[in-house]
């Protein structure tokens, strides 16, 4: 089996946000990664919750900020349970306590600012009976399934792995049904046996990258594999 480097895998978020409480420039990188990686997932509970786009983009920004800026930091542990029910939870405290547009932005400048995307608000839309948490659960689960996307696509770049990532896209990443593998095959100049074959292999591959990616919300081997039941379920593909 293929095994990255160890250079290649990135700091964990455990070990960003632990490594966080030491000085104001680990908390920044902290915050920021966490930003990037979780921000649909709290967005997604905050809209629920029926908070506008803005107002949800604020949200968010005020919670990652105290989880790394304030006393929820000396609370949150590998030990202490799953970053994916700390967040939730930290997020229905937040409204609950009276959270109040515009506070994020009073932290003054540097404060860090994240993408809307008009689709995610459109989807919204479409899942009316979903409750937040669930809401929550499942753009979780599709951000996960997306760092390890990017992280397999980030292999093919370096050269690490040869083959058409596009194909993958296809397969891994389609939003409905993907091709078939005959269309595939003819759009890719393989044979039917060589995309079968360059399909599994990358599949497996893809299958450790997203529960490194589990693993790396709960900071334990043995306790990632109840979160990946999880997200499977939330995909609703257990």
């Amino acid at each position: 089996m293929y095994e990255a480097p160890m250079s290649a895998f990135p700091t964990t978020r455990w070990t960003l946000i632990l490594a966080a409480k030491s000085s104001p420039e680990a908390r920044r990188e902290a915050l920021e990664q966490l930003m990037r990686a979780y921000w649909r997932p709290l967005f997604v509970f905050f809209r629920k919750k029926g908070l506008d786009d803005g107002a949800a983009q604020d949200a968010v920004q005020e919670l990652l900020a105290q989880v790394i800026e304030r006393d929820a930091m000396s609370k949150l542990s590998p030990e202490r349970g799953r970053l994916r029910a700390y967040l939730r939870t930290m997020a229905g405290h937040l409204l609950i306590n009276g959270y109040e547009r515009g506070s994020a932005a009073k932290r003054g400048a540097g404060g860090i600012h994240v993408e809307l995307d008009d689709r995610l608000s459109a989807q919204l839309s479409d899942d009316a009976a979903e409750s937040a948490d669930q809401a929550f659960d499942r753009a979780w689960a599709q951000s996960l399934m997306n760092q390890a996307l990017a992280r397999l696509k980030a292999e093919f770049d370096s050269g690490v792995r040869v083959g058409p990532f596009e194909v993958l896209t296809q397969v891994f990443g389609a939003a409905s049904s993907p091709p078939s593998y005959k269309v595939l095959s003819a759009q890719h100049g393989m044979s039917l046996p060589q995309l079968k074959a360059f399909v599994h292999r990358s599949r497996a591959r893809y299958q450790v990258l997203v529960r490194e990616a589990v693993v790396d919300t709960v900071g334990d081997s043995v306790e990632a594999e109840a979160e990946l039941a999880s997200v499977l379920e939330a995909l609703g593909a257990s």
